[in-house]
């Protein structure tokens, strides 16, 4: 339980986190209100004080609820940031608020680090998608040819790979790879938007795939693209290439979360049709909070079991669920295609 803090304490808190989530959407028809704020506040100031007490950081994915990423999070992004936050902080404990793969390879990257998701064991569709045994009959049936992993994959499918990617280096590091042909596992939607963009860059290659999608963006359909430019004229719709390649074909802009930010933030259109996850709908709302942002749908429930609350216990006293182990043997081969991916990004 938290500390009893002071009632001015409280407000001073609740004034801070209104400052920053006033303008977020907390569901479709309300925003964050200070009374939210309010209620949050007692958490917030546990967990930061905490934080310094225990020399620890705590890392959120922009998935994450903004009362996460906003209020106690060091760092947020999409995997790439955090990957590389991952392997440059110097605290003792790392908070990893977002799926498992994600913890896993932060303990991966921070062998000696002591590692905790509030979380659990929160799965991912792509990750669960696919086990190190089913990427080696998928290779054996290809010999030879390079095969790259989405870093949305358990640490033993990455062990199996040359190199690991992210939906911001994915198209860069495909083009730097030899030969005509690539697995790319676990994301078959991804897969189909990689062939093409690599023919779009005049390096076409075969992109032999397996595995799955994601359980948010492969439910976006060219019809709700077409329905926000028919609702809202001028709209410039941004979409993550794990849509359907149908999708992005229709879309302004398509690129990973960090990419869709970066789109947002310079240019100008009287609306955004953001066809991603609800949680970089809400960090868009408080990072410009001038500029308006349509969302159909789309929430990763297992993104959103990382609560103040967990987030709290796994600092004050993590449970055996929430701590993140790798074995030795696994975690060095999945290092390799995980250095490889900072390597060839450069």
């Amino acid at each position: 339980m938290p500390n009893a803090f002071t009632q001015e304490q409280i407000t001073q808190e609740a004034h801070r986190l209104y400052g920053l989530l006033g303008s977020v959407s907390k569901t479709k028809a309300a925003r964050w209100t200070l009374d939210n704020c309010r209620a949050a506040a007692p958490l917030t100031l546990e967990i930061n004080r905490l934080k310094k007490e225990k020399n620890a950081v705590i890392l959120a994915h922009s998935y994450t609820g903004p009362d996460l990423v906003y209020g106690v999070a060091d760092f947020r992004g999409d995997s790439y940031e955090l990957s590389l936050k991952a392997r440059e902080v110097s605290a003792d404990v790392i908070i990893f608020a977002g799926v498992w793969f994600m913890a896993e390879t932060a303990k991966i990257i921070n062998p000696q680090k002591q590692v905790f998701i509030p979380a659990g064991r929160a799965g991912c569709t792509l990750a669960d998608s696919m086990t190190g045994a089913d990427l080696m009959r998928l290779k054996a049936k290809h010999p030879g040819v390079p095969v790259l992993c989405y870093i949305n994959s358990s640490a033993d499918v990455k062990a199996q790979c040359d190199a690991c990617v992210t939906s911001g280096n994915v198209f860069d590091i495909a083009q730097k790879l030899p030969g005509k042909e690539l697995i790319f596992v676990p994301d078959m939607l991804m897969a189909q938007n990689l062939e093409a963009e690599l023919k779009r860059r005049g390096t076409p290659k075969k992109i032999i795939s397996s595995g799955g999608s994601c359980c948010v963006h492969d439910k976006y359909r060219p019809e709700h693209v077409k329905k926000l430019r028919a609702d809202y004229p001028g709209i410039s719709v941004v979409a993550h290439p794990e849509c359907p390649i149908e999708v992005c074909e229709l879309c302004d802009y398509v690129g990973s979360t960090k990419g869709m930010a970066a789109y947002v933030a310079r240019t100008q259109a009287p609306v955004y049709g953001m066809l991603t996850e609800f949680g970089l709908v809400n960090r868009m709302e408080a990072e410009h909070p001038d500029k308006k942002f349509i969302w159909p749908f789309g929430v990763c429930s297992y993104m959103k079991r990382n609560t103040l609350a967990n987030t709290l216990q796994a600092l004050a006293d993590p449970l055996p669920a929430q701590t993140v182990s790798v074995d030795e043997q696994t975690a060095a081969a999945a290092r390799k295609a995980i250095e490889k991916m900072f390597e060839l990004a450069q």
